[in-house]
C-alpha cells in the first residue's frame, strides 16, 4: 500500500497502462504528495515494465499540466486534482486521490456550531463524502445543501482556489477539508460565514478574512498612484487568461497609464525582478495575489482590484478574482 489515507488508484493505473499498451509513464505531484512519487514509480514499473518519468516541477492544480513532460510521454498521470472539465489535454489521467480519514469525530464538532441549513463544500481528496455529510447532518436535523457548479467543475461541491461557482446559495457554509485557501476564497466570494472541518488536526475554525481583506485594501492603496503596470500572464495550460490581459492593458492605455504584459510559467519574484513597474496585475492563479504578495517588492493586483485603482469599478463592488 502506498499510502494507508490517500488512495493513488495504482490498480487503476496499472489496468489503465495495461490496456492502452503504454509503454512509457509521466507521473504528476503537487508537493504534499511528491514524497509518496517514488514508491508509485517503482509499483508501476514493476507491475507494467514501463519506463516512468516523475515530473520535478510545480503542480499547483489540474490547470497545471506539465506540458513538456506529456509531449515525452505516452500517458501523464497528475495526482491529487479533479479534472477541469473545460480543459482538453489528451494522454492525461487525473487522479483525485481520495481521503479515507473518518469525519465523524470533525462532525461532530460541526453540528454543534452551524446552523440548520448550511452549503457543503470541499476539495478532491474530500468532495466524494459531501453526500455522506449531507445524510449525517440530515439525522442531526440540519439540512446540508450541495450544488453543481460552472464547466470548470467535475462535481458537485468541488470548490478550486479560482472557482467557487458550486457554492450554493446559503447563509453559511461547511468547508470538509484541510488548510484555509479554499474556505477563505468561499468567504471572499459570499461575503458570508464560512465553517472549516478540518478532520486531519480534528479541528473547527474560521479563515481569517479580515486580515487577507485589509492586505488587498493595502495592495489597492499602494497602487493608486501607479503610473506603470506589468500585467502577468501564465502559460500553464488552465491559468492563460491572455485575452483579458490585452484588455486590461487596454483599459490602463485608456486612463493614460503605461501597461506591458508579461508572459511567464513560474511567476516568482526573481522571474519580474527584472521590470521596472509601479505594480503587477495578476490573471493567473488568483493564489498569487492572495497568499503570496508579501514577496513582491511592488503590489500584485487582481484584475477587479486593478478595474478600482484606475477608477472604473467601485471599492464596494470588489469581489474575488475567478477563472470560469
Amino acid at each position: 500500500m502506498i499510502d494507508d489515507v490517500y488512495d493513488f488508484g495504482l490498480d487503476h493505473i496499472i489496468d489503465t497502462i495495461r490496456r492502452r499498451r503504454a509503454e512509457t509513464i509521466g507521473l504528476q505531484f503537487p508537493d504534499g504528495f511528491k514524497r509518496k512519487a517514488i514508491k508509485v514509480s517503482e509499483e508501476i514499473e514493476e507491475r507494467t515494465g514501463s519506463r516512468v518519468v516523475i515530473s520535478a516541477n510545480s503542480c499547483f492544480g489540474a490547470c497545471d499540466i506539465d506540458t513538456g513532460l506529456l509531449e515525452s510521454v505516452d500517458l501523464l498521470f497528475q495526482f491529487g486534482h479533479a479534472e477541469i472539465p473545460n480543459i482538453q489535454a489528451e494522454n492525461v489521467i487525473f487522479v483525485e486521490a481520495e481521503s479515507s480519514i473518518d469525519l465523524l469525530p470533525v462532525l461532530t464538532k460541526a453540528i454543534d456550531v452551524v446552523g440548520a441549513r448550511v452549503g457543503l463544500v470541499s476539495t478532491a481528496q474530500f468532495v466524494h463524502k459531501l453526500p455522506d455529510v449531507k445524510r449525517y447532518l440530515a439525522d442531526h436535523g440540519i439540512r446540508g445543501v450541495i450544488s453543481s457548479g460552472d464547466a470548470r467543475i467535475a462535481h458537485p461541491g468541488l470548490v478550486l482556489g479560482c472557482n467557487f461557482s458550486a457554492v450554493p446559495d446559503c447563509d453559511e457554509y461547511l468547508y470538509i477539508g484541510t488548510g484555509d485557501f479554499h474556505a477563505l476564497g468561499v468567504s471572499l466570494t459570499t461575503k458570508k460565514p464560512v465553517w472549516i472541518a478540518d478532520p486531519e488536526i480534528n479541528e473547527i475554525r474560521k479563515p481569517d478574512v479580515d486580515k487577507v481583506l485589509r492586505k488587498r485594501c493595502a495592495a489597492i492603496e499602494r497602487s493608486l498612484d501607479a503610473q506603470s503596470f506589468g500585467i502577468l500572464v501564465s502559460t500553464k495550460i488552465g491559468q492563460c487568461r491572455k485575452d483579458l490581459a490585452f484588455e486590461l492593458r487596454c483599459k490602463a492605455e485608456e486612463h493614460g497609464l503605461d501597461a506591458h504584459i508579461l508572459f511567464a510559467d513560474m511567476i516568482t519574484p526573481e522571474a519580474l525582478a527584472p521590470f521596472r513597474v509601479d505594480a503587477f496585475v495578476n490573471t493567473a492563479c488568483p493564489r498569487i495575489a492572495i497568499d503570496n504578495t508579501a514577496v513582491f517588492p511592488v503590489p500584485v493586483l487582481t484584475p477587479v482590484e486593478f478595474e478600482v485603482v484606475i477608477g472604473v469599478r467601485k471599492w464596494d463592488n470588489l469581489v474575488f478574482d475567478e477563472i470560469p
